[in-house]
Order: structure tokens, then C-alpha cells, then sequence
């Protein structure tokens, strides 16, 4: 029940950040969740690639949005148990390489706490 929920939520995040819908997606995280990504340690050097809570979330996706209007993922794979989500996908942005991605979603309660990427 709990591993479905899990997916249900990884299917959610996919939905919402593919339609940019930035409300949606940041409802899907805990208030103090924490996001952990390459791209903001190159984008943003002073946060050391960490971002914590729903407003530095909205900031980061906002700008991420605004930046690169084509940016979407392809799921290639989910795998489940009861407090997180792997994820792969390809991430995909017009004039750019495709680039493999995995993500790890920390759940608790029915929200992300945490996010981390990985990718090359």
C-alpha cells in the first residue's frame, strides 16, 4: 500500500513538472524538504548544490522553467519501497544533449522530505 502511494507520488512529481505547473509540483514536498542537485551547484555555487524548504524549491524551479521552456523528463524506470523512489529518466532541453538522470524521492507521511540527483 505504502510502496503504491510511492509510486503515486513519483507519477505526480513526472505530471507536474513536465506541465511546469510549479504549485503542484512544490505541494508534493514537505515544508523544510531538502533538494539536493549538480545543476545547483553550478547554477547557484553558493548553496554547495543543496536548496531547503518549499520557497528555495519554487526559486529554483522557477528560474529552471523560465530558462529552458522545453525541459522535460522521460521516465525510463521507478523502483519503490516504503520511504523512497528511485527514479531514472532522460532529461531533455531543445539545442541540448540528452543526459541521464537518476533521482532518489525520501518520503515521510505522504510527502518528499528530501530529493537527491545524480547524474554525469
Amino acid at each position: 500500500m505504502v510502496i503504491q502511494k510511492n509510486l503515486s507520488i513519483a507519477h505526480a512529481w513526472f505530471e507536474a513538472f513536465n506541465s511546469h505547473n510549479l504549485e503542484k509540483l512544490i505541494s508534493l514536498y514537505d515544508d523544510e524538504a531538502k533538494h539536493y542537485s549538480p545543476k545547483l551547484k553550478i547554477r547557484l555555487p553558493e548553496t554547495n548544490g543543496l536548496v531547503t524548504g518549499k520557497e528555495a524549491l519554487r526559486e529554483w524551479w522557477r528560474d529552471a522553467f523560465e530558462r529552458l521552456p522545453s525541459l522535460h523528463y522521460k521516465v525510463t524506470s521507478l523502483t519503490a519501497n516504503s520511504d523512497r523512489v528511485f527514479m531514472e529518466y532522460i532529461r531533455i532541453v531543445d539545442q541540448e544533449d540528452n543526459m541521464l538522470v537518476a533521482e532518489v524521492l525520501e518520503i515521510k507521511e505522504g510527502f518528499i522530505v528530501a530529493s537527491r540527483v545524480y547524474h554525469g
